[in-house]
């Protein structure tokens, strides 16, 4: 006998969702743009009101906020709206979980672009794109400092609060620092650590004000250039590796590794934040659907198991490495140690 599953009709509407999805990225993108979320939380609640707090037309926000809620980013009853709770929480400008600002750097037309040639990407296994995401000193990544801080802080305070449980840190590393919120709130754990932040010049000035503005300016230094040729000095005893290596091969991954664990003191710590999918590589869903990202950003990046991440962390010549219980949300913290 068939199971329930198997007796129910097949039809194309999954791929007719698939296909037409980017209207809702559209949508979403509109409704953080016009602060439709925001005026909900305000109490505008129906198209007319939202149309006047938003300076925009009554049929255009009650055909948005309709899709919105098709799509559960909303509820409706009658002809009011309201806030879903995780649209409440992290789309409300008010919020401090707020995270709307991600469009920034999300929808760059590089990174669509990118995305828009992924056939091609696919045909060579890498990015069609020139250099995808990767090219020395692209604007994007000041963008991304901007854009997707709100969206580190819940991680970065996990991680800073799981490596202080180990010991306090003096001097640490943070590679690839962007926003530089990671070594920054390993700062305010550790009151006595320096942290020496390397990134693009352009982008370590966002890190910088950043510091100031959260009271560690005076223990934040600067390693302006590339990760992969800049002198890290040594004497660390925390290194921090926070969304990065998702964007190199395995090769170019372990030579960043060995690098770092030279500057390392020893029985100094690695800290890695990554998408980890399990060996299936195709869950967590968030984690695993990652590495399409990096075929269409980058000539040869992936979203890395754990045992990925183990082996390069050893070819490097850590010699242990731990995959942290901590839930961080969609990333998950390995520690290599020296």
């Amino acid at each position: 006998m068939s199971s329930p599953a198997e007796q129910q009709p097949t039809t194309p509407e999954r791929f007719f969702n698939a296909i037409n999805s980017y209207q809702l990225t559209e949508a979403v993108k509109s409704a953080v743009e016009l602060d439709v979320f925001t005026a909900l939380n305000e109490g505008k609640t129906t198209a007319a009101a939202i149309a006047e707090r938003c300076r925009a037309s009554e049929r255009g926000v009650r055909i948005l906020c309709d899709f919105l809620t098709i799509h559960k980013f909303l509820v409706k009853q009658g002809t009011t709206y309201a806030l879903a709770a995780d649209s409440a929480l992290f789309l409300d400008r008010h919020s401090p979980a707020y995270v709307g600002s991600a469009i920034e750097f999300l929808l760059t037309p590089r990174l669509r672009e990118c995305h828009a040639q992924l056939t091609e990407a696919v045909r060579r296994g890498g990015t069609a794109f020139g250099e995808g995401m990767l090219d020395p000193e692209n604007p994007d990544w000041v963008t991304y400092a901007h854009g997707m801080m709100p969206m580190a802080r819940r991680p970065a305070e996990i991680i800073a609060a799981e490596l202080r449980r180990e010991g306090e840190a003096h001097k640490v590393l943070d590679v690839a620092a962007s926003h530089g919120l990671y070594g920054i709130l390993v700062a305010k754990q550790n009151p006595g650590a320096h942290i020496y932040a390397s990134d693009w010049k352009n982008v370590l000035e966002v890190a910088k004000k950043n510091a100031d503005a959260m009271g560690v300016g005076d223990r934040y230094h600067l390693i302006p250039g590339s990760a992969f040729e800049t002198d890290f000095g040594n004497g660390y005893d925390l290194a921090l590796i926070t969304n990065l290596l998702h964007g190199f091969d395995t090769p170019t991954c372990t030579k960043l590794m060995r690098k770092v664990h030279v500057a390392l003191n020893p029985g100094g710590r690695a800290a890695i934040a990554e998408y980890v999918p399990n060996p299936d590589r195709v869950s967590p869903a968030t984690a695993a659907a990652f590495s399409l990202t990096m075929l269409a950003a980058t000539p040869s990046g992936d979203a890395y198991t754990f045992a990925e991440l183990e082996g390069m962390s050893k070819a490097a010549g850590f010699t242990r490495v731990e995959l942290s219980p901590a839930e961080l949300g969609r990333n998950r913290l390995v520690i290599a140690y020296r």
